[in-house]
């Protein structure tokens, strides 16, 4: 059995070399679970199964594994919604390994909908051109992946879970990672170790409007930052075009960011669904466009003064409850009856394409740091994620780092160090984070233009140094800044065209200062 570390107890760790997983979510499990028989620490921010963002999918896992489907159509695929900015070596890599990903998984306990035949039950989302997400317990994948890699953490002895723990800092030696600060429930504490693998999530907690926990605050970006490591597509973050939106009395823009929104799956419009408005007319030719573009047409829409609706009662009506049962619930609790009533529906901020840029192994650019999942950037998304790709980039990248961090010992040995007590006990928070979120959505949200994002860096820079969400979203604003065009999940109304040259970008933490400075003179002189 695994073993359960908890503050204050000291953590317990053997005296050779260790590898620290932060991030309990698809990706840092599955890491963990492919390390086995090596031991490994696993830091969970909260107890396990909780609050990582995995849990919360719910579409499923794109895998080409139907009669009629083939890796290169889902290749084909995925190349198409990434806009031109995908790392074609990286999407043949890790689409290809989508139908191991679903025998692994179905290995550790993941119990996949099937047919009477035995086959996986197949849904379809929006760009896809076949029928191939692998679901789970209707729209509840997410929550059934995470339970089963859990049940098989809790049984494999190698793993040491550490719960309420959360990085904060990484120790660079020589130019590469020695080790890791953490804060366990808490209490600051650091480990000794060259092996770190980030795999703490997204940035949606960054933003007002988010389907995210809120937790999700690109931390784990923040802290490889801060320690020299280069990220990556920054710019390009995901608004998922219908989460629920329910707000007494709200206008239809007003930003709420009280809580996590309930998202209403891409599966629910690939059964049939439409959009239409107050009237009842609908505003799309198709409701599988990419999201980036069904985003904008629901946010013109509500910028117009409509509200916006997702109609399921003609394409499902009373199957709706048994397809959607978790949706339904949510509806439900709001006296919205989905088989019977439109679902009222506006973007909301749902996935990072960006992240801590690393190779086909999940190495970044600091020694001894590798990341997987939503934190890192491996060029599978490109400029806009398919959907259901990023369950399928979790599994495939979370065990090819396991498989690097066997390939590259360090033969340093880890060790876990109390530090002197840092200020209050308690969970660290940021300050700053709720300003953080005003000036992201008001400025780098679902349109962007000069005007504002400059506006944005102008109030980032000021907290960045002492503020990991505030350093993260000045990067962000940057790289939006950066990218004169329009392209994927990035819209400039001041810059509405593609360029014809796709071009990649990396930032450093100090190249975010540096630019910063920099921005500041023309800030003044514009005002």
């Amino acid at each position: 059995m695994t073993r359960l570390a908890r503050f204050p107890t000291p953590i317990a760790v053997r005296p050779d070399d260790l590898p620290v997983i932060a991030g309990a979510g698809l990706a840092g499990m599955m890491a963990a679970l492919s390390l086995a028989p090596t031991p490994c620490l696993l830091l969970s921010a909260s107890p396990l199964t909780r609050e990582a963002s995995s849990g919360w999918a719910q579409g499923g896992i794109a895998a080409a594994v139907g009669a009629d489907d083939d890796v290169a159509l889902q290749v084909a695929d995925t190349l198409a919604a990434g806009d031109g900015l995908c790392d074609e070596t990286a999407v043949r890599a890790i689409v290809g390994g989508g139908p191991r990903a679903i025998e692994r998984l179905a290995g550790f306990g993941v119990r996949f909908d099937r047919d009477a035949d035995g086959r996986p039950m197949l849904g379809l989302e929006a760009a896809h051109s076949r029928r191939r997400i692998v679901h789970a317990r209707g729209d509840g994948t997410g929550a059934e992946i995470v339970r089963a890699l859990a049940d098989a953490v809790r049984a494999t002895a190698s793993i040491t879970v550490v719960e309420g723990a959360v990085l904060t800092r990484l120790l660079v030696e020589d130019g590469a990672v020695a080790g890791a600060e953490i804060r366990v429930q808490g209490r600051p504490q650091t480990v000794r170790s060259r092996q770190v693998v980030i795999a703490t999530g997204g940035v949606g907690g960054l933003f007002l409007d988010t389907t995210n926990p809120l937790g999700s605050t690109g931390s784990g970006l923040a802290v490889a930052a801060r320690a020299g490591a280069a990220l990556g597509d920054l710019e390009f973050i995901q608004f998922h075009p219908t989460a629920l939106a329910v707000q007494s009395g709200a206008p239809p823009l007003a930003l709420a960011g009280s809580a996590p929104m309930s998202l209403v799956s891409e599966a629910v419009r690939g059964e049939g669904a439409t959009l239409i408005d107050e009237t009842g007319a609908r505003f799309m030719q198709s409701e599988l466009a990419p999201r980036d573009v069904v985003s904008r047409a629901v946010w013109h829409h509500l910028a117009a003064g409509h509200s916006v609706f997702l109609d399921a009662r003609t394409a499902l009506g009373e199957r709706f409850a048994t397809r959607f049962p978790g949706i339904n619930a949510a509806c439900s609790s709001h006296g919205i009856e989905p088989a019977s009533m439109p679902i009222p529906i506006r973007p909301a901020a749902h996935y990072h394409m960006g992240g801590i840029a690393v190779d086909a192994e999940g190495r970044s650019s600091l020694p001894g740091l590798w990341a997987c999942g939503e934190a890192a950037c491996t060029g599978l998304h490109g400029a806009n994620r398919l959907a259901s790709n990023s369950l399928l980039e979790a599994a495939v990248c979370g065990e090819a780092v396991a498989a690097s961090l066997q390939r590259h010992p360090t033969g340093a040995s880890a060790r876990a160090v109390p530090l002197p007590a840092a200020g209050p006990a308690g969970a660290a928070r940021d300050p700053m984070l709720q300003p953080v979120r005003q000036i992201l959505s008001r400025d780098v949200g679902v349109l962007r233009d000069a005007a504002g994002l400059q506006r944005a860096v102008a109030a980032l820079a000021p907290m960045a140094q002492a503020s990991d969400a505030a350093l993260l979203g000045l990067m962000i604003a940057q790289s939006a800044l950066a990218r004169q065009e329009s392209r994927g999940g990035h819209f400039r109304t001041d810059h509405p065209a593609r360029h014809e040259l796709a071009v990649r970008r990396v930032w450093t933490a100090a190249q975010a200062f540096f630019g910063a400075l920099c921005a500041l003179p023309q800030q003044r002189r514009a005002s």
